[in-house]
């Protein structure tokens, strides 16, 4: 139906159970990402996840339908998405409240529209990002990533997530990340 259908999701806590909550997500996900219903498809995957019975278990994700020049946005307990507007050079900033999937049943989840046109840039984290710690301490932070991504908003995605990986990797001088740090780029053309 020519609509762009993409997440990112993070399992809570670690280890081999998150791990199969995952795998359980990603096939809700290729199985429901058809469903042009953002919420139904958040309250069918929780409504799934709890029938599992993987208590303590929660999955956090954030949802982005493309349709056209029009974009939806639904998150379960995730950072803010970035969007950056290339002929208007404004960053929108889309913090969406949401429940992590698997918690609670029929959470109102919320959905935010906006448009899109040529040369726009989207930014899609995870939290292991803007919560990497230096050596002193200090949180690399959301205000520090969202600056940082509307400095590169206008390279190609590879060439940004490039970036975003080495400021990463700088910030806490090559140190493993305490927590998976996954970034999706979507520039329309």
């Amino acid at each position: 139906d020519r609509t762009l259908t993409a997440a990112l999701g993070e399992a809570t806590p670690h280890a081999m159970k998150a791990a199969t909550m995952v795998t359980t997500t990603t096939t809700h996900f290729n199985v429901l990402a058809p469903n042009p219903n953002i919420v139904e498809t958040f309250h069918e995957m929780t409504r799934c996840l709890k029938l599992m019975h993987m208590e303590k278990l929660s999955m956090c994700m954030t949802m982005v339908k493309i349709m056209e020049n029009k974009i939806q946005m639904s998150a379960a307990g995730m950072p803010p998405i970035f969007i950056y507007k290339r002929d208007s050079q404004i960053m929108e900033e889309h913090l969406i409240k949401g429940m992590p999937l698997g918690t609670f049943n029929d959470f109102p989840y919320s959905v935010v529209e906006s448009d899109l046109n040529s040369g726009d840039t989207m930014f899609l984290m995870s939290d292991g990002f803007p919560e990497l710690f230096n050596e002193r301490k200090e949180m690399f932070g959301y205000k520090r990533a969202k600056n940082f991504f509307e400095e590169i908003a206008g390279e190609s995605p590879e060439e940004i997530i490039t970036k975003l990986k080495d400021a990463g990797s700088d910030f806490v001088k090559d140190k493993e990340p305490d927590d998976d740090v996954t970034f999706v780029v979507i520039k329309v053309k």
